[in-house]
């Protein structure tokens, strides 16, 4: 990577940042989802729900942190897909400005949303019971995957903005990422769940990453869970990319 693209990428980061920091309703918006499911399940279904945990809140935490970034990742989308339509990128490309910096804006300025927004529901959490022994060494590591995870999705939400065709579809495509957590570890064991149904869950990304941020949590065994959430992100990310940057390099040739 260039200065020159460093340097753009800084700029157009700092303008995306204080978009949001005049409009905070797009955090405000994204958190609360997430914390109405974490209110729901755990005191309306959590004392039904046998998950071998002393806290049910707890178990929950790490599934409802990958709902806050696949409802977070939307307005990356929605972003984009205002961009696109206002000229910006056209406007930028006609100054001396690298060409993916203007994409690479709107992509780190997700991640540093998304970390807000993931602060704010561990905290909600902290004051609904949510508590962990683990190590400084342990919260690097859900860092680092809940950053590889955003960073995966927000490369997926490149596409459709710069692709769909209304501010609706450009968002819309988050609503399967929002409700895969349903199908997987993240609410409940999935030794309970039938046959067919159990082993999409147990097969799916979003299970390993859940199994390895709760083992992280409460200091138990990670297993191969951490290196299966780790390739799913990776992989995921390197194919996200190449498509973003193939579907970019296209809208603006």
């Amino acid at each position: 990577m260039s200065k020159h693209f460093l340097g753009d990428t800084a700029v157009l980061l700092g303008r995306s940042l204080r978009h949001i920091a005049r409009s905070p309703d797009t955090i405000i918006t994204t958190v609360l989802m997430p914390i109405a499911f974490m209110l729901l399940f755990v005191y309306v279904f959590g004392g039904a729900i046998n998950t071998g945990s002393d806290s049910y809140v707890t178990y929950l935490l790490p599934g409802i942190l990958l709902i806050t970034v696949a409802s977070g990742i939307a307005y990356t989308a929605y972003r984009l897909f205002m961009d696109m339509k206002g000229g910006i990128f056209e406007r930028f490309q006609s100054m001396p400005t690298a060409r993916s910096s203007v994409l690479w804006a709107h992509v780190l300025t997700s991640l540093v949303a998304n970390l807000i927004s993931l602060a704010v529901v561990v905290l909600v959490a902290l004051l609904m019971g949510f508590r962990s022994t683990a190590g400084v060494s342990a919260w690097l590591a859900v860092a680092g995957i809940l950053i590889l995870f955003t960073l995966a999705l927000t490369w997926i939400a490149v596409i459709p903005g710069l692709t769909a065709k209304t501010m609706e579809g450009a968002s819309a495509f988050s609503y399967p990422l929002i409700f895969l957590p349903f199908l997987s570890s993240a609410f409940v064991p999935t030794g309970t769940m039938p046959g067919p149904v159990r082993v999409f869950a147990e097969h799916q990304p979003v299970t390993s990453i859940v199994n390895a941020i709760r083992a992280l949590f409460t200091q138990q065994p990670v297993g191969t869970d951490i290196w299966i959430a780790l390739a799913w992100c990776a992989g995921i990310l390197v194919v996200a990319y190449v498509l973003a940057m193939n579907t970019y390099r296209r809208r603006i040739s």
